[in-house]
Order: C-alpha cells, then sequence, then structure tokens
C-alpha cells in the first residue's frame, strides 16, 4: 500500500493560497485520485471551506486556533479518522498564515500514523506587495515572514503585475537569499505549472520499511522505528549529542522489555517523558535542518544492539 501524500500549503490571508488549492484540487479530479482537505483557520468560522466542498473531496475544518500551537491534539484526531475512513491518496492540508514551518510538521507527524505519509512539500504563497513593505509591520511578523520563506520547499510570490521590475529583482534576491535551495516563481493568481509541484517528490528517499527521510531541502524529516527497547542512561546521552539543528523529536520509546513504552518529546534540547498505559507502535519522528540522517539512524540501531547484547550477557 502506497503512502498518502500530504501537502502543506501557507501564506498570509490574501497571499493567492486558496486560489493555489482550488487550482490543485482541480486537477486532482482530473487525475482522479481520492483527496482529502483539511482547513485550519484561527477563527470560529471557515472562510474558504466553499472551495473544497465537493462529493469527492473529504474535507476536515480546524476552527478557533492553530494547529501547530492550541489544537494539535484535534488535528491528530481528525488526520487519523481521515486515514481510518477515508483513505485518501492525497491531503491537502491549508495552515493559517500565522503559522511556522517547524510547528506545523511537528503537529502533522504524529508517531502513530507518520510512517504512512509522504510529505511532498511545504508550499508557501506571498503577496509581493507585503513583502515588499513589511517593513511597516511589527518585529514579530516581519520574523515570521522571514521564517515561512527560510523553510519553505517552493515558493509563490503573487501579486507581481502591480509591482515594477525593479522590485521583482528584489523580492527574488531577497527571497532566494533567505531559502536559496527552494523552487521561487514570480506569478499572479497563484499560476504555477501543477507538474512542477507535484516535482516536490523527487526530494525523498524511501530507504527501508522502517525508515523514512527526505533530504536536500532545508527543514527534513525523518522517520524511525524501533524494534525493540533500549537503554534510558545512553537514550539520554544520544539526546546531549545532538546537533542544534534538530528541533523537535516526539514518539514512543521502551527502556524495559516488560514494561509499557513512554511518550517523549523532545523541544529546543529539553526532553519530557510520560508513561503509557498500553503499547503503541514504536516510531520515534524527528524534525531538523540540514542533518544526515544517515548518522542519526545508525546511532539509534547502536542503542538498540548495546540492550540487546547487554541482556544477552546477563
Amino acid at each position: 500500500m502506497n503512502n498518502t501524500e500530504v501537502y502543506i500549503l501557507s501564506g498570509f490571508l490574501g497571499s493567492g493560497k486558496t486560489t493555489l488549492l482550488k487550482r490543485l484540487l482541480e486537477n486532482e479530479r482530473l487525475l482522479g485520485r481520492k483527496t482529502a482537505v483539511m482547513m485550519n483557520e484561527l477563527g470560529k468560522v471557515s472562510i474558504d471551506s466553499e472551495v473544497a466542498r465537493d462529493e469527492d473531496v473529504a474535507l476536515k475544518e480546524l476552527l478557533g486556533g492553530c494547529i501547530c500551537c492550541s489544537i494539535q491534539d484535534k488535528l491528530e484526531a481528525q488526520l487519523q479518522s481521515l486515514l481510518v475512513n477515508e483513505k485518501p491518496e492525497v491531503i491537502y492540508i491549508e495552515t493559517t498564515g500565522a503559522a511556522h514551518p517547524v510547528e506545523v510538521l511537528d503537529a502533522i507527524l504524529s508517531p502513530l500514523f507518520a510512517d504512512q505519509f509522504t510529505i511532498k512539500g511545504i508550499v508557501t504563497t506571498v503577496n509581493g506587495l507585503r513583502w515588499r513593505d513589511r517593513k511597516a509591520l511589527g518585529p514579530q511578523l516581519q520574523q515570521l515572514l522571514i521564517e515561512q520563506v527560510r523553510h519553505r520547499d517552493f515558493i509563490l510570490i503573487n501579486n507581481m503585475e502591480e509591482l515594477s521590475d525593479s522590485d521583482h529583482a528584489k523580492i527574488i534576491f531577497e527571497i532566494q537569499g533567505i531559502n536559496p535551495s527552494a523552487r521561487c516563481l514570480l506569478t499572479n493568481f497563484s499560476q504555477v505549472s501543477i507538474d512542477e509541484l507535484r516535482k516536490l517528490t523527487l526530494s525523498f528517499d524511501n530507504k527501508t520499511s522502517s525508515t523514512f527521510t527526505k533530504k536536500a531541502l532545508n527543514l527534513t524529516t525523518f522517520v524511525y522505528q524501533f524494534q525493540g527497547p533500549i537503554d534510558h542512561i545512553k537514550f539520554e546521552q544520544f539526546l546531549k549529542d545532538l546537533p542544534e539543528e534538530i528541533y523537535r523529536i516526539k514518539g514512543y520509546v521502551k527502556f524495559d522489555s516488560s514494561s509499557k513504552p513512554y511518550l517523549f518529546q523532545y523541544s529546543y534540547g529539553m526532553p519530557f517523558y510520560m508513561k503509557e498505559e498500553m503499547n503503541l507502535p514504536l516510531n520515534l519522528v524527528l524534525i531538523g535542518e540540514n542533518i544526515h540522517w544517515t548518522e542519526i539512524e545508525e546511532k539509534l540501531k547502536q542503542l538498540e544492539k548495546q540492550f540487546k547484547n547487554r541482556k544477552e550477557n546477563e
């Protein structure tokens, strides 16, 4: 069974994000693929959900908060419901304009089903006028705009017809200076070749059934599946030796053959453990920037091997 493809769409209100979603859904109808959409809005009423209201599209709405902070639990439940009940071939997740890319990936990649996803990429729409005049925004919004551009795989800069040629050159220079590895396109009304967006899949390398990597782009994810328990002290040492560019880790870890696993979360260098009452898949999801995941994978394998050898020698 093939993994469900996931596209993450982001951008401030008025940047062309919903127009892009509409074009993508039209293309999915032509392809005949089973499609689902998750729309996240900060308000209690959905503004754009009519775009996705179609008998062939499964729609889930997440209102009243941002998926990357206040309603992560709802997101996990909705995604699991889609996978079990709808079994879509592709899911489009439209985030709020306030969403941070690292937090969004962290929210989506639940260790319960992360290995069932192929994250195709993060596509953002940028209002060219807003980018040009961003200095008029508050410092937090300015920084969010920069972070959204920095961690994107494909960037659409809209409203180009309202800007001069010199503005075009300056904007593309600034954005590619922040994120030189992303595909960057100047356009109007999110007019992009859908085939170009589909090519984002080329950045993936599926190596084995227990691992999943996404390479060559700034923000990358990795899923490791433990085959058994590991030593707690050695795991803590593994965490201390991690590069600073690993931003998030979460999953389920066992430290004893007979006991139940722990829910484990790691953020800003701080680990958190909570004992579970049932056996769960021992998946570990990691998110980082420019990480050589094969080295991390080897260290995790060593943790399992060391625990197994210790038990055999006892």
